[in-house]
């Protein structure tokens, strides 16, 4: 007897790209809580755009893959969160620079903050191609690379990190969710990047 051919049932791209929405919202979640430990912050941004990977590319992938990745990411990811610390720090001190109307201090603050962002925008770009096993310090000096390279995607990074930033101001638990699709921006980026 012959047996008869089933074809594989496919979601329609509707529910296909909400299931990734809905993905970015749950990885949001997960490095909202991989981020509470105050420097774990880039582990947790690895981890989740890692998992972002995987769900694009029909990997499978879970809580537990997370959680192997979130560690993994951890041991060389913690240094470069406190040195993360250090920037805003520096940025903070700028700031107050600019405020007690020192010589200078606006163009001093400018380039201050400027030289943050792109510091956080590197640091996006290196969690979204991170991999088990990368160093760190080859994935942060290719991706300030990118930074320059790629102004575009850059500056979508910054968009997004500007949304977050509005979402915590507008509705506290909005941000929450929102850190998944900056992940999402910056695997979103990366692979741009990539096919260029």
């Amino acid at each position: 007897m012959a047996e008869a051919r089933v074809k594989p049932r496919r979601e329609s791209v509707v529910a296909e790209r909400f299931g990734v929405f809905a993905e970015c919202l749950l990885t949001g979640v997960w490095i909202a809580v991989a981020s509470l430990g105050v420097v774990t912050y880039p582990a947790a941004f690895a981890a989740g755009a890692r998992h972002l990977r995987r769900r694009t590319a029909y990997e499978g992938g879970g809580r537990r893959e997370f959680a192997a990745d979130f560690r993994s990411a951890l041991r060389g990811g913690w240094a470069v969160g406190a040195v993360g610390w250090v920037a805003v720090a520096l940025g903070w001190a700028d700031v107050q620079a600019v405020r007690a109307g020192l010589p200078g201090g606006p163009l001093v603050g400018a380039g201050g903050l400027f030289a943050l962002l792109g510091l956080a925008v590197a640091a996006l770009r290196a969690a979204a191609v991170w991999t088990p096993g990368s160093r760190w310090r080859a994935l942060l000096a290719d991706a300030g690379r990118r930074t320059v390279l790629d102004p575009a995607g850059s500056f979508l990074l910054v968009g997004g990190a500007v949304l977050t930033c509005c979402s915590a101001l507008l509705i506290a638990p909005l941000a929450v969710p929102v850190l998944g699709a900056v992940a999402a921006a910056a695997v979103a980026v990366e692979e741009r990047y990539r096919r260029r």
